[in-house]
């Protein structure tokens, strides 16, 4: 079995795509309108992808505080300073609960928590 993607609902399909290919750096792979009032989009850099799905009769979609996606990132302080250029302002962490992992939370324009994980691998 192989872990193939995470899909999130969204409110605003332009601003979801802004969000995780121009401050994330995820490639969009693919688009699609599947039926009127409804788009998907799946972005990923590697094997597994991040589902966006944008439905009109679903504007405001809900997600839990207790579940994030995690990214790992070479260094998690070049990944702040980028996060700050491109003007993510709530930045939770960084956290260090051992000597080989770092992490940072933030949150996307849907209020989904997105972790930053640098593993510091000896």
């Amino acid at each position: 079995m192989r872990f193939c993607w995470v899909t999130l609902n969204v409110r605003n399909m332009e601003e979801s795509l802004a969000f995780y290919r121009d401050v994330l750096g995820l490639a969009v792979r693919r688009r699609m309108n599947p039926m009127p009032g409804t788009e998907i989009a799946f972005l990923g850099v590697g094997e597994t992808e991040v589902e966006l799905i944008h439905n009109a009769k679903n504007p405001e979609p809900s997600h839990g505080r207790d579940i994030s996606i995690g990214f790992e990132v070479p260094s998690l302080d070049e990944a702040m300073e980028g996060l700050r250029a491109k003007g993510v302002t709530r930045i939770s962490g960084p956290f260090q609960p051992g000597p080989t992992v770092r992490f940072i939370y933030i949150d996307d324009p849907n209020g989904a928590k997105v972790q930053l994980v640098e593993s510091r691998r000896g």
